[in-house]
């Protein structure tokens, strides 16, 4: 078996093994505070920070499922403290200091300079606060790691965008528009990308693109189509769906009436109306109430002293820059396009049909059956 499967079977196996324990009530901290555990109370504080807003996933997915986790698992006597760095990486650094200095039991951190935290991180560890890094992988003596495997979603988004390809087409290149540089996850999105595209296309223009910005992205994308001549874009690998928005208004400047296949990631409403109508080809759903009420039940498990339970949630390992072997639980990814919506966020209660299927999105509704 490969490293990469390895990994994906030791994280599908390890949320496996965190739903069946639960289901035996091991991972519940729902007993009395006495019964609890043999260090904590569930009067617990799990400090949660988010690294910026243009991704809407981590406000209206992510932090409002932790939140909910920790209510549950501690008979709604833990709370979080929430804060969103808004992509500044100086603001998320004083935004955990003050949770250092109100001495919370756990940090959940989403970094959005993993290298610029790690000093910060230093400080929870001297202060006898562990820090359980979410999403991104932080640098710093983190105590485990909850995240997808991103190299497997750059992977499907590379494969993807690959049989998407009108081989007959006269177009025959493809413009790359990666995530920000201080973002780790970025990296392993663009090699897992590559490991399909290379030696299958040809890519002409890459970007690398800072704070994940829309704003960025779309003039890039105008920038490309300059060099390139809009007629001869194959497609479009866009890490993220947020890009992938400003990258179709570039080709709709320039007056692209049918766009090229464009890529995404995150599942956000807006990429998957853009797919039901045609606009966008793909995104990566990621199933995020998984991992955000894994990351809840490692917190919980890591503050009360529940070391079986934790090490069960976190059989895979892990290596930082700065650290190595770091526990960790990656969860696998679905490649989303028109065939499969009702299936995913819909069935998974992500988003109702009503929240897609808008007076704009009817049409495209009623022919995928969707509502």
């Amino acid at each position: 078996m490969s490293p990469r499967m390895r990994r994906i079977a030791i994280a599908v196996a390890a949320s496996t093994m965190s739903l069946s324990l639960a289901g035996c009530g091991m991972l519940s901290a729902t007993e009395d505070s006495g019964e609890a555990t043999p260090t904590k109370s569930n009067d617990i504080t799990v400090g949660v920070l988010m690294p910026e807003k243009t991704n809407t996933r981590y406000e209206e997915f992510d932090y409002p499922i932790i939140k909910a986790k920790v209510a549950s698992l501690t008979s709604n006597k833990g709370r979080t403290e929430y804060a969103n760095a808004d992509a500044k990486s100086e603001t998320q650094a004083t935004q955990m200091e003050r949770m250092i200095d109100e001495k919370v039991d756990i940090i959940l951190l989403d970094a959005v300079d993993s290298h610029a935290i790690a000093d910060t991180v230093q400080k929870a560890k001297d202060a006898g606060i562990p820090v359980i890094a979410y999403d991104r992988l932080s640098e710093g003596p983190i105590d485990a790691y909850v995240s997808f495997d991103n190299e497997l979603v750059g992977q499907v988004q590379g494969r993807t965008l690959v049989e998407a390809i009108d081989t007959p087409s006269t177009a025959d290149k493809i413009v790359m528009m990666n995530g920000s540089p201080t973002d780790p996850n970025a990296k392993q999105f663009k090699t897992g990308a590559m490991s399909e595209l290379s030696g299958r296309v040809t890519i002409s223009e890459s970007f690398d693109t800072k704070d994940w910005s829309p704003e960025i992205a779309e003039s890039n994308m105008a920038e490309a189509i300059g060099k390139i001549g809009k007629g001869n874009i194959a497609a479009v690998y866009s890490a993220n769906d947020a890009m992938a928005g400003g990258i179709i208004k570039a080709l709709r400047a320039a007056g692209v009436e049918e766009l090229p296949p464009i890529t995404g990631q995150d599942a956000e409403l807006p990429a998957v109306q853009r797919i039901i109508s045609g606009e966008q080809y793909m995104s990566v759903y990621k199933p995020y109430p998984q991992m955000a009420e894994a990351a809840a039940e490692m917190a919980v498990a890591r503050v009360q002293g529940r070391d079986i339970e934790f090490d069960a949630l976190t059989r895979d390992k892990v290596d930082s820059p700065t650290d190595k072997e770091i526990p960790a639980q990656l969860v696998t990814v679905v490649a989303l396009t028109k065939k499969n919506i009702k299936e995913t966020v819909i069935a998974d209660g992500i988003y109702k049909p009503s929240d897609i299927c808008t007076a704009k999105y009817a049409a495209a509704c009623q022919a995928l059956k969707l509502n």
